[in-house]
């Protein structure tokens, strides 16, 4: 009771003062009013959601799907995110078919520039291969997948560098303002909630790269200092995406 009653204060006093007020996390930003709007209304379950937009979702993709000849739904997805294009590649595949592209997407929002997250705070998208660790149905920016960021390899060259805080909280979500993470509409992000819903968070997985190393033009990567291991780590990503055909 006295929670709600801070919160409604919370929300009058914004009405006053205005709703455009940002509340800051290390590796996000939302508005205050988002924030209320998260802790004052309804919760929903994964599968609620589901039921909510899956409908819709499915009538939206089932066309992408068979033109790409890969059964809807699948039994795997990969999402190929590219940080110079500011674009997210959907692939998909049968038990035994060969992985298919089957949408690509345009990122609304991804903070920072070329090469990896090392800290909590510095804006950086974290670039590498990744999984899905849950799906969020209340997310501050509608629906989100949230990544396992840091995974092994960023810890371990976390450990490596000497660097304790390596950030957290990393999703793919709606919305198209982002600190950290890829903003990708909340239309697109139903999408990619229901299809990781269907086949299974664990048979998601998320390759982020600086750049499209399949396109032989791909060569300019960041100009920023590295540290030395994103050699080691670009050449892991390059020979991931070898699996991946560029559609013609």
């Amino acid at each position: 009771m006295i929670k709600t009653h801070w919160l409604s204060l919370f929300a009058l006093l914004l009405l006053i003062g205005g709703s455009g007020f940002f509340l800051f996390f290390p590796d996000k930003a939302v508005t205050v009013m988002d924030y209320v709007k998260l802790k004052t209304t309804h919760k929903y379950s994964v599968v609620q959601r589901l039921e909510q937009f899956g409908t819709a979702a499915a009538s939206r993709l089932a066309p992408y799907f068979q033109q790409a000849g890969v059964a809807f739904p699948p039994t795997a997805i990969t999402l190929l995110a590219f940080k110079d294009s500011k674009r997210l590649e959907l692939y998909a595949r049968d038990p035994q078919g060969a992985w298919q592209q089957v949408r690509a997407y345009p990122i609304q929002a991804a903070s920072g520039i070329t090469g990896p997250k090392l800290r909590e705070g510095d804006k950086q998208v974290p670039e590498g291969i990744y999984a899905i660790e849950s799906l969020n149905p209340n997310s501050l920016f509608h629906v989100s997948l949230r990544l396992n960021y840091p995974n092994a390899f960023d810890q371990q060259m976390g450990l490596a560098d000497g660097r304790a805080a390596l950030g957290a909280d990393i999703m793919i979500h709606g919305k198209a303002k982002s600190i950290g993470c890829l903003a990708m509409g909340d239309v697109v992000a139903e999408e990619l909630f229901a299809l990781a819903g269907w086949v299974g968070k664990e048979n998601v997985r998320v390759v982020i790269a600086p750049t499209d190393f399949r396109q032989a033009t791909a060569v300019s990567v960041p100009v920023a200092p590295l540290p030395a291991w994103t050699e080691g780590l670009y050449a892991t990503i390059r020979t991931e995406l070898a699996q991946y055909p560029v559609r013609k």
